[in-house]
């Protein structure tokens, strides 16, 4: 009896399939037959709009949700940054690659003499905004949007200072440029760094395959930072950050959430045991809502 061919679905921007061959080279390394599937999504179509004016959640993920259900695919590959924190009925979670560099990172021009002065810094992402603007409030922060090599080429068409992005998105397709700063101070988004591969609930063959890819360490701090996330937003887009990391025994937790215009701010910097790990981000997230957080969802709501 042939084995089957396991469908990788993914977004077809090079970043994105750069995910999808690694878990593909993962999985033909086991024994298994893989395919790529290329599959557009509606957040790479649309790119002139914010994504937090789109209705972010899931932008990136439901075109490759859609292509699953119709039984197009058999898993998929996202950034797992990008996925929404409750899968569509049917999907699971069966592994997180091991998470690489979580750090955010600054490309600049000329030098960086503007981040004394006024200056015009350019990020799609609420989150790095926000935390943009209450370490330099005097700055500018203009939407940039599309995949990374489109993001780089608007950095060098603007007379922009500069422009935010992942380390880890730029470093997996070498484009990490040397005129580059690390943003140790920001904290990143939750689950940034790390690659998740959802499969279909009743596709045991699949299901089976993708879980010997999984890393237990980054799935535990991914679970959550993914918590507080989802406890504080609700449903809502807002400023979010949010980091676990393995310390010895413990799990050390540092999240925030910021007003969008970067003024206000609630964080938490917290340790626990490795084993109490499972309600970890939901404690930390109502510490947070309970301290002045629940005043800035309501203003980001309204």
């Amino acid at each position: 009896m042939t084995m089957k061919s396991i469908r990788i679905g993914t977004r077809d921007s090079e970043l994105a399939l750069w995910q999808a061959h690694t878990v593909k080279n993962k999985l033909e390394a086991l024994g298994y037959q893989t395919e790529i599937v290329k599959i557009k999504s509606e957040g790479d179509l649309i790119l002139t709009q914010p994504l937090y004016e789109m209705g972010i959640t899931g932008i990136f993920t439901k075109t490759l949700d859609i292509a699953m259900i119709e039984g197009k695919i058999d898993i998929a590959v996202h950034s797992m940054k990008d996925v929404p924190t409750s899968l569509p009925r049917g999907i699971v979670q069966k592994a997180v690659l091991q998470r690489a560099d979580y750090q955010d990172i600054l490309v600049y021009k000329e030098n960086l003499d503007f981040l004394q002065n006024a200056a015009t810094i350019a990020t799609g992402s609420l989150r790095r905004k926000a935390q943009w603007l209450h370490k330099y409030p005097t700055h500018t922060v203009e939407n940039l949007r599309g995949n990374v090599n489109s993001r780089l080429q608007k950095l060098r068409d603007n007379n922009w200072n500069g422009a935010i992005f992942a380390a880890a998105g730029l470093e997996r397709i070498n484009k990490k440029p040397d005129n580059h700063i690390v943003l140790d101070w920001m904290i990143p988004a939750p689950a940034q760094g790390a690659v998740v591969v959802v499969v279909n609930e009743k596709d045991a063959f699949s299901c089976e395959a993708v879980e010997k890819l999984n890393h237990a360490e980054t799935e535990i701090c991914t679970h959550v930072e993914r918590q507080f996330l989802k406890v504080l937003e609700g449903g809502c887009t807002a400023p979010i950050g949010a980091l676990a990391q393995f310390q010895n025994d413990e799990i050390y937790f540092e999240g925030a959430l910021f007003s969008l215009d970067g003024k206000e701010k609630v964080s938490i910097a917290k340790s626990i045991k490795k084993s109490d790990f499972q309600n970890f981000g939901k404690e930390c997230a109502e510490k947070i809502l309970n301290n002045g957080g629940k005043e800035i969802m309501q203003k980001i709501v309204s």
